[in-house]
């Protein structure tokens, strides 16, 4: 079944996937059913050229999520205005359906860092982020969805549990949430936490997207699983299992499969997006069989 032009203000409920470049020409070719794609803002902030060309054909045939990872939402300093500018132009070039960044800090004084560094989650990093939140919706003109971070170590200073913190930003700012299943799983196997209960907690009512994606393993120093965010391979069977879990509260959203590195051929990735599909589709069955019963 080919997708057909949908001008929808949401994305589906269905499974979505990362749009890369080596599979640009198979897709417009074969137009594939998925639900949606999924690309990093910062990849396409160049005036022109090919992506652009590629990505406005691709948004002709599918809704769009757009995906940032260098915002810097967290960080001690103000926004980067021009990296600000650089997004408005972006969203309203390609009208995406959905805007989403990370609960993370990459930037520091006047420099980079190509990784997304965990918070302390403390009054002071809730202002802040709050601030930045706001000052990020009113630059772009919509709503964003905030991401929950995978992490590797927890600061002593937090005071504020991280769901209560996502929840707090989201009560004052009215964002929404993208509720990374995978960066739960990476952080409850690292922390000795159980990844149902920070499901059981999160307000599920908030999530505009589910991400998805494969993590790598190893043994730390202690001789403890040590699990880290790669999306380098296909989905786990536990984060598989724990997105069934998280549906059967949330019922059935949006779900980007996330498969940044080594990427392999677009047919791999469409037996992912195909048996998160099910899974959704069996979560909206289930539903509707209740609604059905309690007529």
């Amino acid at each position: 079944m080919s997708a057909s032009k949908v001008p929808a203000a949401a994305l589906p409920a269905r499974a979505g996937l990362g749009l890369n470049p080596e599979h640009y020409e198979t897709i417009l070719a074969n137009r594939p059913d998925v639900g949606f794609f999924e690309v990093h803002a910062e990849n396409y902030m160049g005036a022109g050229g090919p992506p652009h060309r590629y990505l406005e054909a691709v948004t002709e045939l599918y809704p769009l999520s757009l995906h940032g990872v260098g915002l810097s939402i967290g960080a001690a300093r103000g926004l980067d205005k021009a990296h600000l500018k650089r997004l408005r132009n972006l969203i309203d070039r390609h009208r995406p359906q959905s805007f989403s960044e990370h609960l993370a800090w990459s930037t520091h004084e006047t420099g980079f860092l190509n990784d997304l560094l965990p918070l302390p989650y403390t009054p002071e990093t809730l202002a802040r982020v709050i601030e930045h939140v706001d000052e990020t919706q009113q630059a772009l003109g919509r709503r964003l969805l905030l991401e929950n971070p995978s992490t590797y170590l927890l600061f002593a200073d937090s005071t504020i549990d991280e769901v209560d913190f996502l929840a707090m930003i989201a009560k004052r700012t009215a964002c929404g949430l993208l509720l990374d299943v995978n960066n739960v799983m990476v952080s409850a196997v690292n922390h000795r936490l159980d990844a149902t209960t920070y499901i059981d907690r999160f307000p599920v009512e908030l999530v505009g997207e589910i991400h998805l994606a494969g993590y790598d393993e190893t043994i730390d120093d202690a001789g403890d699983r040590l699990l880290i965010d790669a999306h380098g391979t296909a989905v786990k069977s536990d984060v598989v299992a724990l997105y069934e879990y998280t549906l059967a509260r949330s019922g059935p959203l949006p779900t980007l499969i996330e498969w940044d590195n080594d990427v392999p051929d677009f047919a791999t990735l469409q037996v992912e997006a195909a048996r998160a599909d099910e899974m959704l589709a069996t979560e909206a069955l289930r539903r509707k069989g209740r609604q059905i019963q309690a007529a």
